[in-house]
């Protein structure tokens, strides 16, 4: 049989053990909801003319967002993020689709045009959400924050210029020759 000594010693090694565990799994559990919340302020808003890094950082950092503010941006990010995804993602596909049809011998112009309708449809849908997701950002804003802000999200809102075919060079005006 066990003496109470013995059973004293084993169940402090028990308590211990279960403590260094429960610490361990504490941190972690702390680790990954920090993690997540980093994650969650960072947005990666691309236009045509490149990336443009509007995240929780570049907030605090450029803007001086206090936590408020910051709190105000993670609800907006929160909405604006798997929206703008979603659309961007049905945009990609109907794109694709578009240019497996184009490749056609004979593509068909009625899809065509529907496609193309639709890519329409979806990029008004996701300029409005960016609109959005921008007033609200601009509502928490002071005067200056406005400024950067507005420096931050002109590229999504200037013309959209197609892009040069390899070997050609883009034309400031009208060859006349």
């Amino acid at each position: 049989m066990i003496t109470m000594k013995r059973k004293t010693q084993i169940l402090t090694w028990a308590v211990v053990l279960l403590l260094i565990t429960n610490s361990v799994t504490i941190a972690t559990i702390l680790y990954h909801n920090y993690r997540e919340r980093k994650n969650q302020e960072n947005i990666t808003i691309t236009s045509s003319g490149g990336t443009n890094m509007i995240n929780g950082r570049f907030l605090r950092q450029e803007l001086g967002f206090d936590q408020t503010q910051m709190d105000v941006f993670r609800q907006a990010n929160q909405e604006f993020r798997p929206t703008a995804m979603f659309i961007t993602d049905n945009i990609d596909s109907l794109k694709n689709e578009m240019f497996v049809e184009l490749r056609e011998i004979k593509p068909d112009t009625v899809k065509l045009d529907n496609l193309s309708e639709m890519i329409g449809q979806l990029h008004g849908q996701l300029k409005q959400e960016t609109y959005t997701f921008y007033l609200r950002l601009k509502n928490i804003c002071s005067p200056e924050q406005q400024a950067e802000l507005e420096k931050a999200f002109l590229p999504l809102f200037k013309n959209e210029r197609m892009t040069t075919l390899p070997g050609q060079h883009r034309r400031k005006g009208w060859n006349r020759d």
